[in-house]
């Protein structure tokens, strides 16, 4: 499995841009599995949009259906909007939450494309960061 580089947002003008969380959550699969998540996800969805997947330590024991967490390669997962601030302050213009139906579906569609033995739990997070 190749480590992937996955935090190398480096916003144009630091003091212009914010990140706003869209999405977050887990992606998993058996530690034997060959999978690369690059494989399957790209970094960016469109131009603002950044995907972002972090091998953890499992934050948990079992999952529900009784599978040790330690059997597995857990990711954090993040989808992150990069905006300037001008537009965040006009909240005509600015909605994240209008991005998440849209956003889940698409990512929705890239993760049914895994092998059988990946799973995941992404949820709605709009927080700025």
């Amino acid at each position: 499995m190749a480590d992937v580089p996955t935090h190398d947002i480096q916003p144009d003008d630091a003091h212009s841009d914010k990140a706003v969380r869209l999405l977050q959550g887990y992606i998993w699969h058996p530690q034997d599995a060959d999978v690369d998540l690059a494989d399957y996800l790209p970094k960016r969805v469109g131009s603002d949009i950044h995907l972002l997947w972090d091998a953890i330590t499992p934050p948990f024991t079992f999952f529900d259906d009784g599978t040790l967490a330690a059997t597995q390669t857990i990711y954090q997962f993040t989808a992150l909007l990069i905006v300037d601030v001008e537009t965040i302050q006009d909240s005509v213009r600015f909605d994240p939450a209008g991005m998440v139906p849209w956003l889940a579906d698409t990512l929705t569609e890239k993760l049914e494309q895994t092998p059988a033995s990946v799973g995941w739990q992404i949820m709605e997070d709009l927080r700025e960061l």
